[in-house]
């Protein structure tokens, strides 16, 4: 038995230890497709002109809510809020939250850059914590692929975060330069800040980026790092980040310790063979899939949207959104 495979025994030993048997999809609900910075080397948010008006790049309301409804009602569970920063104004967006909250039935993860205390405080009736889109931990490397996006300020987030009783999530691309040895300086960033939730991705080469000609961590690379997390944190809630041409490597991050699967395009894709294999890869895992990705449920679509606590012209509104998104999912 060879190292990786040892790890990912005493990682997937571990997980059963302390989690169900269970897996399941979270889906990033995000509010903008730009943002104010628009210079992390991997983000096609970087391709975007920067005379453009980021602030235009933004969704409806009611998109927003009509996708939160998909969520609840197909077992998808909401990863994090999320859009680029200072795309959405502070009071719109506690509006949302609200609305979100009523819907789903919980408090939600936001990750919308750093976010000073007095901010934190609003958010807090609407929030279960916080994420910090760390990306990498290794310090040079950051410097370079998120030139105007330094760790610090979410450092004092985090802390902030802590004394209003939230929790603390992060996320981790894995290709930006990155290797094996940084885990221990990963290790100590997770303790130092009481990280208790970890986006685990690969990357995901976009065109037009400095990494556009680069490869994507390999699934016994992005294994390592999740098993490494899982063995040195029992608790941690993992979620693994797959793209649609990554899902022969399901099973093996499950097996590694991943608690959930992200990233996968399902509102696109749903139905489709793709969609069907991460339900089997889970199976493979001994995994039980909550939710589906597969199969729309019969129900009261318009019941579900009346009994949002918004006015009639809106939803109307999401209505016609959320028919949109059936007959594309159909």
């Amino acid at each position: 038995m060879n190292e990786l495979s040892m790890l990912i025994e005493k990682a997937e030993k571990i997980y059963r230890k302390k989690f169900s048997n269970r897996t399941w999809f979270e889906r990033a609900l995000f509010f903008s497709w730009s943002c104010s910075i628009r210079d992390c080397t991997f983000c096609y948010m970087s391709t975007q002109q920067r005379n453009n008006d980021y602030k235009k790049a933004v969704r409806s309301k009611e998109s927003l809510y009509a996708e939160t409804i998909l969520c609840k009602k197909l077992g998808w569970k909401i990863g994090f809020f999320s859009g680029g920063i200072n795309s959405y104004p502070h009071k719109e967006l506690l509006e949302i939250l609200k609305i979100i909250n009523s819907i789903i039935g919980e408090k939600i993860w936001l990750n919308i850059g750093p976010i000073p205390k007095k901010q934190l405080e609003n958010y807090q009736p609407y929030i279960k914590g916080i994420i910090g889109s760390i990306e990498t931990v290794n310090e040079k490397i950051h410097s370079e692929v998120c030139p105007s996006k330094p760790i610090k300020p979410y450092l004092k987030m985090f802390k902030n975060s802590r004394e209003l009783g939230l929790k603390n999530g992060m996320t981790l691309i894995l290709g930006l330069g990155e290797s094996k040895v940084d885990f221990k300086k990963l290790e100590s960033f997770i303790k130092k800040n009481n990280i208790e939730k970890i986006h685990v991705y690969a990357l995901n080469p976009v065109k037009e980026t400095v990494f556009e000609r680069k490869k994507s961590p390999t699934k016994e690379y992005q294994a390592w790092y999740i098993a490494k997390i899982r063995t040195s944190f029992p608790k941690i809630d993992i979620q693994m980040g797959i793209w649609k041409d990554k899902i022969n490597r399901v099973s093996l991050l499950l097996r590694a310790g991943a608690n959930s699967i992200s990233k996968f395009p399902i509102t696109k894709k749903f139905g489709s063979e793709k969609a069907k294999n991460i339900e089997l890869e889970a199976k493979k895992a001994k995994r039980k899939f909550s939710g589906t990705l597969t199969k729309l449920p019969n129900i009261d679509w318009n019941k579900e949207i009346e009994k949002l606590t918004i006015n009639n012209e809106t939803k109307q509104i999401v209505k016609k959104k959320l028919e949109q998104y059936l007959k594309k999912m159909s």
